[in-house]
């Protein structure tokens, strides 16, 4: 039986959830999101020399992980599940008075979030919808917190475009 690294099972306790967390939120199932997230982790563990020789392992590991999930999906001729998730688990759609025109709101919203760049839409994920700090979105994501902040601003910029040019198109 061979031994785990320290520092392999230190990483697979600090980023294992949050993986899964988001792998979830693509597959729409947390055991299939369990299964391509372990699975990820098992790649990684194969490889943990040359990951750690990389210029960033916690981003390259993010990689392996959202690669894995989107491959699983494709595998069982699954899209996505992100802008349903994304557009149906607002509190202002749970609390509305007007539900459709909140939900038309938030069907915008995810549709402008599906739109955004990888990192973008990372960032906006994992701060809004799972709720962590700059601190713990830049572990996981391989970054910088300037480099969070940063992309969380130009996200937040285009989301705004995107949402004020949408209310314009509409009669």
């Amino acid at each position: 039986m061979a031994l785990i690294p320290l520092d392999f099972s230190a990483f697979h306790r600090l980023h294992r959830e949050v993986y899964v967390r988001w792998s979830e939120r693509y597959l729409g199932n947390r055991a299939d999101a369990e299964e391509a997230v372990d699975e990820a982790i098992e790649k990684l563990h194969d490889s943990w020399s040359t990951v750690l020789a990389t210029d960033n392992p916690a981003g390259y590991a993010w990689q392996v992980m959202k690669h894995r999930t989107i491959d699983y999906a494709r595998a069982r001729g699954r899209r996505s599940t992100l802008i349903n998730t994304l557009a149906f688990e607002t509190t202002a759609l749970r609390d509305a008075v007007d539900p459709i025109g909140e939900l038309e709101d938030s069907l915008a919203l995810a549709r402008a979030v599906a739109a955004l760049s990888d990192r973008q839409r990372d960032v906006i994920v994992l701060r809004y919808y799972e709720g962590y700090s700059n601190r713990e979105i830049a572990g996981h994501l391989g970054i910088t917190e300037a480099g969070v902040r940063s992309t969380e601003r130009y996200a937040r910029r285009r989301l705004r475009d995107a949402l004020t040019e949408e209310r314009h198109e509409q009669p």
